[in-house]
């Protein structure tokens, strides 16, 4: 999942980006199946590997992207990564340290666990709202790459 991860953001053409997008949800589709959440592990394929790349895959074949030509390295640009990087780490390191949740074990489910109905009853209940804008961003985005080409296009 980290060299598809890798590959993500080093490929210069946006197609040969976006296909190792789909490998790094496959792998991590396999993650869940191994924290056996397979109804999780399968909406991660469905949903992000299928839906959400084919609509990133339309996009890109839309606007005709080009791949990247190379650049000179910005060694200040570099730096401020690696700095970023670092503080983001540390903090990461720091927070996982001070809170106790995270370094318990896996706890034990009593009993049968519905996968299906407990995201369900989360989704609709817990996160019904932001489950309707994320839907309403989608679908703005979308508008908005159709209307960005067909102006173009004129």
């Amino acid at each position: 999942m980290l060299a598809a991860g890798l590959g993500v953001v080093f490929s210069r053409s946006p197609v040969n980006s976006a296909m190792c997008l789909v490998l790094a949800f496959v792998a991590l589709a396999a993650l869940f199946i191994t924290l056996d959440a397979f109804f999780i592990a399968v909406i991660q394929v469905l949903v992000y590997a299928g839906a959400v790349m084919v609509l990133f895959l339309f996009i890109i074949m839309l606007l005709d992207l080009k791949s990247e030509r190379t650049r000179k390295l910005n060694i200040p640009a570099c730096v401020g990564g690696a700095l970023v990087i670092g503080g983001f780490v540390g903090l990461l390191v720091k927070v996982i340290a001070s809170n106790p949740a995270f370094q318990a074990t896996k706890p034990a489910l009593s009993g049968p666990v519905d996968d299906v109905h407990a995201v369900g009853m989360t989704l609709f209940l817990d996160f019904n709202m932001p489950f309707q804008i994320i839907g309403v961003l989608l679908l703005v985005a979308t508008v908005g790459v159709v209307l960005l080409s067909k102006r173009q296009l004129d």
